[in-house]
């Protein structure tokens, strides 16, 4: 009985967002005449590297994480699950990314005791080589660039009670182009809750809110005259203005339930909403099958994306000493560029 429960749980939630969705797209946009089509929050932050999802569980799964989370990678989709990891943990991922760009994760978590743990991470993204392009010189004049994204960031998590826990992430963000940059901060906070009942959890969790970037840098200077080019003027130096920009504010909402768990096999299921303050909202539904503990198959599906749904994943786990470790890969197919995202992480666990 409490199997069908929770199944009827996350279909029912599921069904709830899918028509809450589906009303609000089907709804015309505010202030706007029937025919001018609805308005698309796309463009409204930079970083956006801060959306790339990242564990390969997880996008195995398409995202369905919030609540499911049981890696590292909690520092990312729900800070407040880092304090049910098991002693210390370490993690490093490689996220091949389009247009020849590679997003790399790496983090060392530790408990401070039963009711707290501390973790450090860091979430790089960065470009091949770009040629330097002109109005003069549109193939290139010999040098070149790269894009490069830093997130730096520090977790806090801990129990208040048995079943409910919480995760704060404090962030530093560096965005640089060529010779421009900007840096900031942000944060992260997230709840767990373990319902207690066939492993059902929830749980939610609020990213990068912070104060307003603004790119700097010796490209920005210019010389210009004051009052046009005359002879006897001499021109001035200037600078150009740059937009101040914000970091995308994300909101999830998740539930997850271990559906089966006997003898050799175990079945989880989560579902997401997730809503972005740049894109329409999202929700996925995604599920992990393991065998002996040891072998695991993930998919999972992406709703109301863009680009990315179907998604597919697999996981080894390990045991050696007093250590475990979890090797996983999973893909992700680009629909509208035609390109698959692959996903390869390796995890050690010192507490097992």
């Amino acid at each position: 009985m409490k199997k069908i429960l929770s199944i009827i749980c996350l279909v029912a939630i599921s069904i709830f967002f899918t028509s809450e969705m589906n009303a609000a797209n089907n709804q015309p946009s505010k202030g706007t005449a029937s025919s001018a089509g609805k308005i698309s929050k796309v463009g409204a932050s930079g970083s956006s590297f801060l959306k790339i999802p990242i564990g390969t569980r997880a996008t195995g799964m398409a995202g369905a994480n919030s609540a499911a989370v049981n890696d590292m990678t909690c520092l990312f989709w729900n800070p407040a699950a880092l304090v049910e990891l098991d002693g210390a943990a370490a993690m490093f991922e490689h996220t091949t990314w389009f247009a020849d760009y590679g997003l790399s994760f790496a983090g060392l978590s530790f408990p401070l005791s039963e009711q707290y743990s501390v973790a450090a991470s860091v979430v790089s993204l960065s470009s091949s080589d770009i040629p330097f392009t002109t109005m003069t010189d549109q193939d290139g004049d010999g040098t070149s660039y790269k894009v490069q994204d830093l997130s730096a960031q520090l977790t806090f998590s801990g129990r208040i009670t048995d079943q409910f826990s919480f995760g704060v992430t404090a962030k530093y963000l560096n965005n640089k182009i060529a010779n421009l940059s900007s840096g900031g901060f942000a944060f992260d906070i997230g709840t767990l809750y373990d319902t207690g009942i066939q492993g059902i959890k929830i749980g939610f969790s609020i990213h990068n809110f912070g104060g307003d970037m603004t790119y700097s840098g010796q490209e920005l200077r210019t010389e210009a005259a004051l009052y046009g080019k005359e002879i006897y003027q001499s021109e001035l130096d200037a600078a150009y203005l740059s937009s101040s920009y914000s970091a995308p504010v994300i909101f999830r909402a998740g539930i997850s339930s271990e559906v089966y768990n006997e003898g050799d096999h175990a079945l989880t299921a989560a579902f997401d909403f997730i809503t972005h303050s740049d894109i329409p909202e999202q929700f996925a539904i995604g599920g992990e099958y393991v065998w002996k503990e040891f072998l695991a198959f993930r998919a999972g599906y992406n709703f109301n994306h863009d680009n990315n749904g179907v998604a597919f994943g697999v996981g080894l786990k390990y045991f050696t000493g007093g250590m475990s470790g979890d090797f996983g890969y999973s893909m992700t197919p680009a629909i509208e560029i035609d390109q698959l995202i692959h996903r390869i992480g390796v995890s050690l666990n010192f507490g097992n």
